[in-house]
């Protein structure tokens, strides 16, 4: 899990690139300091597109800290020596598998909370998000780019845009034509809810907007992550193997929508799109499957057309 890899550090930073004004965000308060994980579980709360933290006290972990205390010191001396360090270090070994699930359901269980406060702000403002993931290189932000020339004079686009570094993509969606809101992670491999509640603060999509979400270039902890988005759509190249689904299957199952890119390189490729499909629907039956080029426009009028179809669907459920 994401909490294992250590990806949970300091230095994301949110810049709006229209005004230039950049701002940290902070890490969560009750960080799991031998593990180095966040563990508070105050979700705050959302209104009016800002995104308001509660300061909580969490007691878990200190909690903890005096029960390992007292329990090292509770047994009877009966004049033998004996090596409290050790003692805790056998505690600790023990312990330590269930902590660390214990620390990542907190962790997951406060993403979703927050994640369901942004879903119904967006609901409320009948805002389709699309969260886009996929390995780095596979053409999200061309996608974006050619989607932001061809649809911007039909309906509003914004764009949370997610990468560890650098505003290199930020500034190519905001050259597009896009409002655009970079948010770098630092050491984090992909974005969360919190990120994305604090975002929409600062770029204020419009009622009746497609806000796109551009995740880090990961096929493997964004699949955990819920954002609030309406769906996951995962890029998929054609430079890629075929078995990219079943070495990610966790990213693929959660897909409402898998796009392949770059098929005008299947000329030059040993690549085959009936195994690729197969590969697919062996993880996910109901996943649709759109093909495209970012760089030719080839497919892309197909995209566009179920992205109006969710958008009347988001439509119908406002009313309901």
């Amino acid at each position: 899990m994401c909490t294992s890899c250590g990806c949970q550090g300091q230095g994301t930073t949110l810049t709006n690139l229209q005004t230039g004004v950049s701002a940290e965000i902070p890490a969560t308060h009750g960080a799991d300091h031998s593990h180095g994980v966040r563990e508070g579980d105050g979700v705050g709360h959302f209104h009016d597109g800002h995104y308001h933290v509660h300061d909580e006290q969490h007691h878990a972990h200190r909690r903890d800290h005096a029960q390992k205390h007292d329990h090292s010191h509770a047994h009877p001396h009966d004049g033998s020596h004996h090596d409290h360090a050790q003692e805790q270090l056998h505690n600790h070994a023990h312990e330590h598998p269930y902590r660390r699930v214990d620390v990542e359901a907190r962790i997951l269980a406060k993403n979703d909370a927050i994640a369901a406060k942004c879903r119904a702000w967006l609901a409320g403002r009948e805002i389709v998000a699309l969260n886009l993931v996929s390995s780095p290189g596979a053409g999200k932000t061309a996608l974006l780019e050619r989607a932001i020339a061809d649809l911007s004079g039909e309906l509003p686009l914004f764009v949370i845009e997610g990468d560890q570094a650098t505003s290199n993509d930020g500034e190519r969606i905001r050259a597009a034509g896009a409002p655009v809101v970079q948010v770098n992670t630092g050491t984090g491999c992909h974005l969360d809810a919190e990120m994305i509640a604090r975002a929409l603060s600062e770029l204020k999509p419009s009622v009746g907007s497609l806000l796109f979400i551009e995740n880090v270039g990961n096929l493997v902890c964004p699949a955990l992550f819920d954002l609030g988005e309406h769906a996951k759509a995962v890029i998929f190249s054609t430079t890629e193997g075929e078995d990219k689904p079943l070495k990610y299957p966790h990213m693929f199952s959660a897909a409402k929508l898998v796009i392949f890119n770059k098929i005008d390189l299947l000329p030059h490729l040993d690549f085959s799109m009936e195994q690729a499909r197969e590969n697919i629907h062996r993880v996910n039956p109901d996943a649709e499957i759109i093909e495209v080029s970012a760089r030719t426009g080839a497919g892309m009028s197909a995209f566009y057309q179920w992205l109006f179809a969710q958008r009347t669907v988001a439509e119908r459920l406002s009313v309901i």
